[in-house]
């Protein structure tokens, strides 16, 4: 059986699908799964990782599991070899290759990386870019009107869609031969966020607006909720251009056999989630 944890994230719950489509025995793992739609087949469960006493009621039985990056501790991955797990799927980012381990987001996901070896379990990496569903960090701004202000208007990112991380985490979870490695994924362009703006102005049919941020506009916004080693992470990422996430690669499908989904299919099948802004009045037209 597989165990598929943060099973109601962007990635989670796209995996989820991909498993059960293939007909493996599966278990869902959230921290809160209450309203959760799921195959009626998988088996769901509540755990917190980041109190790994909780977990192992959830690992009976199970050989294989997908591992957020963030909640990949020492203690945590103890409790899942000490379970039997035969295979752990372990999803980092990629700005761990030649990433600096100063810096406080690539850290995080060094040291998950790190905790996964140690532990002695075979593993598996998956390091992709920057996902296609971060536009929706936009939804408050889309809730106001038709602007969207976002820092880094000249960095391209190749992001990806998470039902793409969530094949490839299906192919290795599913099959064989995939013990030891680490894949790096990309998204089969780089956009701009700006670019983004405009595929996604197209998929919804509003007359979206890109308007940048400076650097000390953006790092006023994000003092109000983001702590200070992550913001100056992205800074050191994306202003001093000490990750470059524009790389496009095929990995995905090398692995799949399909091609990675672009941002305006993922724009186009996602506009429901959009739909909640679009029926509110813009700024401009409530002045």
């Amino acid at each position: 059986m597989i165990l598929v944890t943060g099973a109601t994230g962007n990635v989670g719950q796209e995996l989820v699908r991909a498993v059960a489509e293939r007909g493996e025995p599966l278990r869902a793992l959230a921290r809160n799964p209450d309203g959760t739609s799921m195959p009626a087949a998988v088996d769901v469960v509540a755990a917190d990782l980041a109190a790994p006493e909780t977990v192992g009621p959830a690992l009976v039985g199970i050989r294989k599991v997908f591992l957020l990056g963030g909640f990949a501790s020492p203690a945590l991955l103890r409790v899942v070899r000490d379970a039997g797990v035969e295979h752990v799927v372990l999803l980092t980012s990629r700005c761990v290759v030649g990433g600096r381990p100063d810096n406080a987001i690539t850290r995080t996901w060094l040291d998950a990386e790190a905790a996964v070896r140690a532990a002695e379990i075979p593993w598996t990496v998956l390091r992709p870019s920057g996902f296609h569903s971060n536009a929706l960090r936009w939804l408050p701004q889309l809730e106001r009107g038709d602007v969207v202000r976002a820092p880094w208007p000249d960095v391209p990112i190749a992001s990806i869609d998470p039902a793409d991380i969530a094949t490839v985490a299906a192919t290795v979870l599913t099959g064989t031969g995939h013990e030891g490695a680490a894949y790096t994924l990309s998204g089969p362009q780089a956009l701009t966020p700006g670019r983004q703006v405009a595929v996604l102005a197209g998929a919804l049919g509003r007359p979206l607006r890109f308007e940048p941020l400076s650097d000390d506009e953006a790092r006023a916004q994000m003092e109000a909720d983001t702590p200070a080693p992550i913001i100056e992470a992205f800074f050191r990422f994306f202003t001093d251009g000490e990750y470059d996430d524009s790389v496009v690669v095929g990995s995905v499908k090398a692995i799949t056999g399909h091609r990675p989904r672009t941002f305006e299919r993922w724009a186009r099948e996602h506009a429901r989630d959009f739909a909640r802004t679009a029926a509110r009045p813009s700024v401009r037209d409530r002045a």
